[in-house]
């Protein structure tokens, strides 16, 4: 797919990787704050495979250049060869009650980098398969729907095979790049599956690929060629060979939020609905106007309302009301608590669906 690819676009004709029972997971969700100041020191693996040395002639090739010939084939092919072990031996099946899909181990703790429509929900259990044959149990931790970011993690054995996190700051367009999973699902008879493919579209949210990706490679990684992980599969766009991953410096960014089980932000097309509009150059989230049938209006808001707390958040004016509603998902029943007059009212609401 050629440069010009928008992520509005490529947002629009999304369509999930997961297998199909991972889909209705997916019905309803919303956009995060402002992250959190990045965390990477925290979360850098100890002991990670070492990052391949790569010659001078081939590092340019992997940069961006096109192979000239069938001896720069056989060398990325022999390059290919050399990194494949390791990168199978770090990418795990992942089992979320009936379904499945992929994810990749970021260091000997056992934490495995996902998509968060394979996560679903925080503290739900997962059967992680190992491509050395072990099955091993665990839970999902946190997830940014906005990203399709999810953490999980393996709660018995240790020191496990893990891979470094790379830098998705410091990826350029035309890289070339590795991408495993387990498509159509985990077979015990069948190592995680590579695909090599080059780098369309860089965003800080969103790396677009040509690694040809289908159902089950959900939550699986995308490696640079050195053998560090830059992204996480997400999501598939049209043609098949346009496929988009959750850059993995987002994971960093909200490293504490993952780890402490928050679920947060909404999937493309879920987006929460309130219906109000703030007064204009009001100091604070006073109402102005309400939209008829709006989730706002059944519950009972009025203009000149003041809202002051949403959920269990403070809400000091409109703008941080409206990131507050972004970190909701459609269905979600919140309490609101405003200043009506010289009177605090308290009143429920079901966020609705943008759109609808």
């Amino acid at each position: 797919m050629s440069r010009p690819l928008c992520r509005s676009w490529l947002l629009g004709c999304w369509a999930l990787l997961a297998i199909p029972a991972f889909h209705s997971a997916l019905l309803a969700q919303e956009k995060p704050a402002a992250p959190p100041q990045p965390v990477a020191a925290e979360v850098k693996p100890a002991d990670a495979a070492a990052p391949e040395v790569i010659d001078p002639k081939l590092a340019k090739i992997f940069a961006g250049s096109n192979p000239t010939g069938t001896a720069d084939l056989k060398l990325m092919q022999d390059h290919v060869r050399k990194i494949t072990a390791k990168l199978q031996a770090a990418t795990v099946g992942v089992t979320v009650g009936n379904a499945q899909g992929s994810g990749v181990i970021m260091n000997k703790e056992g934490f495995v980098l996902t998509a968060a429509h394979v996560s679903g929900q925080p503290k739900r259990q997962v059967i992680f398969q190992l491509a050395d044959g072990r099955k091993l149990s665990g839970e999902t931790l946190g997830l940014d729907r906005s990203t399709d970011g999810g953490l999980m993690k393996i709660t018995e054995g240790k020191d496990f095979p893990h891979l470094d996190m790379g830098d998705s700051a410091a990826l350029r367009e035309g890289q070339w790049v590795l991408a495993t999973g387990h498509p159509g699902g985990f077979q015990s008879d069948r190592q995680p599956v590579l695909r090599l493919g080059r780098l369309l579209l860089v965003e800080r949210t969103v790396l677009t690929t040509d690694c040809t990706l289908v159902g089950g490679d959900s939550g699986g990684p995308l490696f640079d060629m050195e053998g560090k992980i830059i992204g996480i599969n997400s999501r598939i766009a049209t043609p098949l060979t346009a496929n988009m991953h959750v850059p993995v410096n987002t994971f960093k960014e909200t490293w504490d939020r993952l780890n402490k089980g928050e679920a947060w932000g909404h999937f493309p097309g879920q987006e929460p609905y309130l219906g109000v509009r703030g007064e204009k150059d009001a100091k604070n989230a006073k109402i102005a106007h309400i939209f008829p049938s709006s989730p706002a209006d059944k519950a009972g808001l009025k203009v000149g309302d003041v809202i002051e707390k949403f959920g269990e958040h403070d809400i000091t004016d409109f703008p941080s009301l409206s990131t507050h509603v972004q970190e909701r998902q459609p269905g979600d029943r919140i309490k609101v608590k405003v200043k009506r007059g010289e009177e605090s009212v308290e009143l429920r609401l079901v966020l609705g669906k943008k759109g609808e």
